[in-house]
């Protein structure tokens, strides 16, 4: 399945710096006919050590992983909603992705303008946030104008909606965050069409930078707010150094983790922020595996095992008749399917098989 992340931020946060590090991850598109290609998108495989382990297993002869694709939007300014800057472009581009990087600085440095003054991130994102639902508030508004008429003839659908439009508008005029909205399933179901921007899931990407005046190592206040949001929203976050992670593109992967201990860099920021748009959008990854090639494949938590083959082709969603499946970690213990089956590993599961994250998976058809 298509997973579009954007990533959005004010000016000179280091937002296009991101992108071009994670770009440099991009795998080939030739093998994901659903990509645009284009140079504001990149295609990045998903990190999973049990990828190469089963393509080492099987001796494939290609290795395809799960992918996510980054979008490079627009820098976002005060006013975006009104059509401020390269606002409607901005809010346009945004609507076509199904979860939001919000990148906001970390660290103050007087070579590189902020186009508020001083880094606050607290502030930016709720610049940022106030621009979203005020573009939300419009369409919700436009669409409740639209259906109020149906809606109290006793329309039921059109009743849903405009409910669940209520909800959603009582939440965007004290400017907080559709996504807090208590919706029922039918309710989210019913605005779907809408696609608005503060239901997506956000990841906000926290970029500090090696040898600057990070915030956190500031006593004025500035982390100390951040700090409190997260607390009160339990919103994911991931911390990255952009500027050493574009530095380091290019270095062999083997080598990556010493230089990033001698520039006191933490981690691996850019697989953590792939991982988490993964889990944010609730998604797991099963593995097809043979000589011809090991492949990831990624859908959503609690598809069946018909759904999951349709991933690969429809025809293994409508001629479906059984699969078979085994834990990679138990297929990679045995060291080949053919003793996982004497080992009694293998199972044979029906089409209402809810697939687990990690199953190899063999469609019968």
């Amino acid at each position: 399945m298509e997973l579009r992340i954007g990533i959005v931020g004010l000016p000179n946060v280091g937002k296009s710096t991101l992108f071009n590090a994670l770009t440099k991850k991009s795998v080939p598109a030739e093998n994901y006919p659903f990509c645009t290609i284009d140079p504001s998108v990149g295609i990045v495989p998903v990190p999973d050590t049990r990828l190469e382990q089963l393509t080492r297993l099987s001796r494939s002869a290609k290795t395809i992983p799960a992918v996510v694709e980054f979008v490079d939007i627009a820098g976002l300014v005060k006013g975006a909603a009104q059509g401020e800057g390269l606002g409607n472009e901005f809010l346009s581009h945004i609507r076509d992705v199904d979860a939001i990087a919000e990148v906001v600085r970390l660290f103050d440095d007087p070579d590189i303008v902020h186009v508020e003054g001083e880094a606050d991130p607290l502030r930016d994102i709720g610049i940022i946030n106030l621009e979203l639902v005020l573009a939300d508030l419009q369409s919700v508004m436009k669409r409740m104008s639209g259906i109020e008429r149906d809606a109290k003839r006793g329309d039921k659908a059109a009743r849903e909606e405009f409910s669940a439009l209520q909800k959603v508008k009582s939440l965007l005029d004290a400017g907080v965050l559709a996504q807090r909205a208590e919706l029922l399933g039918e309710e989210r179901e019913a605005i779907q069409s809408l696609n608005l921007l503060t239901l997506k899931p956000i990841i906000y990407v926290l970029n500090k930078k090696s040898g600057g005046q990070n915030i956190d190592e500031l006593n004025d206040g500035r982390s100390q707010n951040l700090e409190e949001f997260f607390a009160e929203t339990n919103a994911p976050r991931v911390s990255v150094d952009a500027a050493i992670e574009n530095e380091l593109k290019d270095v062999a992967d083997e080598e990556k983790h010493a230089l990033r201990q001698e520039l006191s860099t933490a981690g691996d920021g850019l697989n953590e922020l792939i991982r988490s748009g993964y889990k944010i959008l609730d998604l797991i990854t099963f593995f097809t595996t043979g000589e011809d090639e090991t492949r990831a494949w990624t859908v959503k938590r609690g598809s069946t095992a018909k759904e999951a083959g349709a991933a690969i082709h429809t025809d293994f969603r409508d001629k479906f008749i059984r699969a078979e499946i085994i834990a990679a970690d138990k297929l990679l213990e045995a060291g080949s399917i053919a003793s996982a089956r004497e080992r009694g590993t293998v199972r044979t599961e029906g089409k209402e098989y809810v697939v687990e994250d990690g199953d190899v998976i063999e469609f019968k058809i």
